[in-house]
């Protein structure tokens, strides 16, 4: 994709959540070796790092890279090695200093600081956790959980007290008296993330934090990360050359490619709507269930009723629905249960007045699902009841019902995957502006 159609993608992305992006990354260089600024003259624009290389003995590891990513965004930056993810991520935070371009994060501009400024920048709003732990062996959990806080200056008792939520939150309460050698892998990972997250910084930098661990291992800490993400809402770029993994914990994707950008976009956009061949190639062994979600066919609540309204009541919007039962909710419609057609009949030949006072004809425990739970998890549920699945938002709210035929329906249709790029590309544009 050529850096002004992405930077265009991105703006509108952007434009749509919020008025700035947190993380604005334009036009980022790397070139290796001597003399580096020529790579960057006009004359040898549109040339690959092959030619940089052959001609200059310049390694390129970043070209021309754009991209946004917004506040509490877990953006993905995938690539196969060599592909420039692991430059970029550095060169975020000046760690390996970009040849040309600009980054700003939360309005600084981190390319224009000076080294104290960039010191204490990390310091203060950059946690960072690598495929490597490194955990120092002679410190205990909480020491080495502690260790940010502790070269912040904070005291002992407020590191440890702070340190000691962070590792119950993680899963490690009652570990902190533990050394390193007495860990498994993962436990050793999740002290690294317990580090990053005990000094609550604005943005969490990832570089293929579960790459080193078992697959079973590595599964749980994507879950993990998944449900402190969930709670925690932090601004975290995750680099992986693990493509359902990045499919699994990005909210968006950029794939990397020869230092370039190939594309940029949802899971949904990168699998189903690729936008040049090696994203096409990359992408086309990928499970749809794993990808598409229930916003993608989810549908307006087709009969609701309130607590404090009657059987009789419920069974006339169940009838005027041409279903079988209705979602129950509050009066701020929060999602309680689900009310069958025969229950709201046996619920009126008991005499009951009021819903919320026979609760017991109301089915709470029938289960709701987020709108971005894939149909990995849909289709089992749906296989398992002759009823619609709820849909609701992060507090609760009901705000759509998914239906059986039309999860058979978005699987048939996106079974081919589009590979006419041009259009995919044009696609995705249109879809990012709305």
């Amino acid at each position: 994709m050529a850096a002004h159609e992405e930077t265009a993608i991105n703006s509108a992305y952007v434009s749509e959540h919020e008025d700035q992006p947190f993380i604005r990354v334009s036009s980022v260089w790397k070139v290796f070796g001597r003399n580096p600024e020529r790579v960057l003259d006009p004359q040898y624009a549109g040339h690959d790092k092959s030619y940089f290389q052959s001609e200059f003995g310049n390694v390129v590891g970043l070209q021309d890279v754009s991209f946004a990513v917004n506040r509490g965004e877990t953006f993905v930056i995938m690539g196969l090695s060599g592909s420039g993810k692991s430059t970029m991520v550095r060169c975020l935070i000046r760690l390996i200093e970009p040849t040309a371009g600009d980054i700003v994060i939360d309005g600084e501009h981190i390319t224009g600081m000076s080294d104290k400024e960039l010191m204490e920048f990390r310091r203060d709003k950059i946690a960072m956790v690598f495929q490597h732990y490194g955990l120092q062996p002679h410190r205990n959990v909480l020491d080495n959980a502690s260790w940010g806080l502790e070269v912040q200056g904070v005291s002992k008792q407020e590191r440890y007290a702070r340190t000691k939520e962070v590792l119950e939150l993680v899963g490690l309460g009652g570990w902190e008296d533990a050394y390193p050698r007495q860990l498994s892998g993962g436990m050793q990972q999740r002290v690294g993330l317990a580090r990053a997250l005990a000094v609550d910084t604005d943005i969490l930098l990832m570089d293929e934090p579960f790459s080193g661990l078992d697959p079973l291992i590595r599964r749980q800490m994507q879950d993990e990360l998944l449900r402190l993400q969930t709670d925690l809402h932090k601004t975290i770029v995750f680099i992986t050359h693990d493509l359902n993994e990045a499919l699994k914990l990005g909210d968006r994707i950029a794939i990397m490619h020869d230092g370039q950008v190939a594309q940029i976009g949802s899971p949904e956009d990168i699998v189903l709507r690729p936008e040049d061949e090696y994203v096409g190639d990359f992408t086309q062994d990928v499970r749809l269930e794993s990808v598409l979600t229930a916003s993608k066919v989810m549908v307006t609540p087709k009969a609701t009723v309130m607590g404090h309204q009657g059987p009789r009541a419920a069974l006339h919007t169940i009838g005027n629905s041409d279903g079988d039962a209705a979602w129950v909710v509050d009066m701020r419609e929060h999602y309680i249960g689900m009310l069958s057609i025969t229950d709201a009949e046996r619920a009126l030949r008991a005499g009951v007045k009021r819903i919320d006072e026979a609760w017991e004809y109301v089915d709470r425990e029938y289960q709701a699902v987020l709108p971005a739970t894939t149909f990995d998890e849909l289709i089992p549920m749906a296989m398992s009841s002759n009823f619609p699945i709820p849909c609701c938002d992060e507090d609760n709210v009901l705000v759509g019902e998914v239906h059986r035929s039309a999860l058979a329906e978005a699987i048939a249709e996106t079974s081919n995957p589009n590979t006419d790029y041009e259009a995919n590309a044009a696609e995705n544009a249109a879809l990012a502006g709305q």
